[in-house]
């Protein structure tokens, strides 16, 4: 890995999305990191900004104004507070990075305020019943969409994420103690369990599905996309949101419809919190209480069964 020679912003980001490949980081969060850098790059061209060293706090305030003010190509929306905190934390975390690495003799980022992320209550969340539908559309597409089923059922069995299903080797399945071994983030390894009906669908791919799709470079892949080849994870997430779109539902949702339904319907159940932030690998139980905010059930009869005036009766006469 050669530090760069030069300063100017793309050059030295290149650099540092390979440091952040040699730390370990996942595809995802680097595609991400890119992604938003990538954005902050052509806003700073537009203002004749091309040098890291150029990069300070008066800018990064014209930054988070243009965020402010930007709206989403596809439906003129805002950002949401959570997506302008991310965009400039790329920008503190890159800078902080370069001044580590003697690219920057001072941070110039390191006093920067980032806007609150506010709460992130999931979206779109699904019953028991719709998701069973959900999970009845892929039986409609033969080979193919059996794989996708059994893809579908390890995500609503298992509540994990897509960039882990996507790492699943066909060895992480434990059948006999209903497992599984889960890659989670930060290179952190969980164990998940899996219900009968999971297992089932898993050793019925495993034994007559996945030969199907497989080749010599398939490895251990538990999951093949239809080259034979492990999933991509945006690929993946095209694949469960075309199945939602199939049931006339007026909402959307991907992959992690499943694992919003694991936490919620966990928590509604009875399931203690730290049970529920285990299962989903959170690294803070802060993220899983998040959920709180979206079980409506627990809520409902916790109310009847404390509040004076659920208790009372109807009052009337």
């Amino acid at each position: 890995m050669v530090k760069p020679s030069t300063k100017r912003i793309w050059r030295c980001a290149k650099y540092y999305f390979e440091l952040c490949l040699a730390k370990g980081q996942s595809s995802d969060t680097i595609r991400g990191k890119r992604s938003g850098l990538k954005k902050f790059f052509l806003w700073c061209l537009g203002r004749n900004v091309t040098r890291i060293d150029q990069i300070n706090l008066d800018l990064m305030d014209g930054y988070a104004a243009y965020l402010n003010a930007y709206r989403k190509p596809l439906d003129n929306k805002p950002l949401c507070a959570a997506q302008k905190r991310n965009l400039l934390t790329f920008v503190k975390t890159f800078v902080k990075y370069l001044y580590i690495k003697g690219l920057l003799s001072a941070n110039p980022l390191q006093n920067i305020e980032l806007p609150s992320k506010g709460e992130q209550i999931p979206k779109a969340l699904y019953t028991e019943e719709e998701i069973e539908v959900i999970l009845e559309q892929p039986l409609l597409f033969g080979i193919k969409g059996l794989r996708d089923r059994a893809i579908l059922e390890t995500f609503f069995a298992t509540g994990i994420r897509r960039g882990e299903l996507v790492k699943l080797n066909v060895d992480d399945i434990d059948f006999s103690a209903k497992l599984v071994r889960v890659h989670g983030k930060g290179k952190k390894e969980r164990l998940v369990p899996i219900s009968q009906r999971g297992c089932e669908w898993v050793a019925f791919y495993i034994g007559k599905i996945r030969p199907m799709f497989a080749f010599i470079g398939s490895g251990k892949a538990l999951f093949l996309a239809n080259n034979g080849k492990r999933y991509i994870p945006g690929k993946l997430s095209d694949m469960a949101s075309q199945y939602v779109k199939l049931t006339g539902f007026d909402r959307t949702g991907a992959c992690h419809l499943y694992r919003h339904n694991t936490a919620t319907t966990m928590l509604d159940n009875g399931a203690d919190l730290r049970h529920i932030q285990e299962m989903l690998g959170h690294a803070s139980i802060l993220t899983t209480q998040l959920y709180t905010h979206v079980s409506r059930k627990k809520l409902s009869q916790v109310y009847q069964d404390t509040h004076p005036s659920a208790r009372g009766g109807s009052g009337l006469f």
